[in-house]
């Protein structure tokens, strides 16, 4: 059975087909992780990316053979694992399009990268949250960037150094998630926010996402300001920006509304 199950469509998805181990992940979904973000980002037909999951856990971080397997690697074969897991957070952190991560159970260690790693994350009520690397001598240091900018620094100190379980309301209480539900209202959050992805110019979409990266945890100061005032120069002048602007003017649809 594939690690993966991929639809291709405007609102493409990638699902977690692990379910009889918690969908924990090993070097072959890693892989195709990554063969799939990569892809699908540079698909014309594809707006934005749900990640999904079957069965009860969303993810329960590192599958448990292949914990055994890396407990016996050399320190060489470590950082090779290692970088596989890092470019993997890396691809879906910076893929072109949105994503939106749709947690429908649990989430623990490596899982954490995963949601933190998509733009919004929308979770069932019942999902509990752990980062519990320190329980077993580890730290969570790969997926580090992605949980500290999701999270914020303060939480992840309390997080991070407890490995504590938390809940959904705690998940949104500091911002790892953007939407909490129940089970049966879990695809119709989904649905609104990725209806409200695909409405946005697509140009715009990637760009911003290029903006935020760019921007995030960054000193205001010239060359910052710079920059932006760039940015929207460039993109005034894009295709889709002087589109937009005349769309609204003759109170029209947008091309990109119009063809869908």
């Amino acid at each position: 059975m594939a690690a993966l199950t991929i639809e291709t469509d405007v609102v493409a998805t990638v699902t977690l087909n692990r379910p009889e181990v918690r969908n924990a992940f090993n070097d072959e979904v890693i892989a195709e992780l990554t063969q799939a973000f990569a892809a699908l980002g540079q698909n014309a037909q594809v707006r934005t990316i749900v990640l999904a999951a079957d069965g009860p856990a969303f993810c329960a971080g590192a599958d448990l053979n292949w914990m055994r397997r890396m407990a016996d690697y050399t320190h060489a074969e470590n950082l090779l694992d290692a970088a596989q897991l890092a470019e993997m957070l890396r691809v879906i952190y910076t893929c072109p399009k949105p994503t939106v991560a749709r947690i429908q159970g649990d989430v623990y260690a490596g899982g954490m990268g995963l949601v933190a790693a998509c733009d919004m994350a929308v979770s069932v009520d019942t999902a509990n949250y752990c980062l519990s690397e320190v329980k077993l001598g580890l730290y969570p240091a790969t997926i580090s960037p992605y949980v500290i900018r999701a999270m914020g620094a303060r939480a992840a100190h309390r997080y991070f150094l407890t490995a504590e379980r938390f809940d959904a309301v705690e998940g949104l209480r500091i911002g790892f998630v953007h939407a909490v539900v129940g089970a049966e209202q879990l695809d119709a959050k989904v649905d609104e926010i990725t209806r409200a992805l695909v409405n946005a110019s697509p140009n715009a979409v990637k760009q911003c996402k290029t903006l935020l990266h760019d921007v995030a945890g960054q000193d205001i100061n010239a060359k910052l300001i710079a920059h932006t005032v760039e940015g929207i120069a460039s993109i005034r002048a894009s295709a889709e920006g002087k589109e937009g602007v005349q769309s609204f003017l003759q109170k029209r649809k947008p091309h990109w509304l119009a063809q869908s």
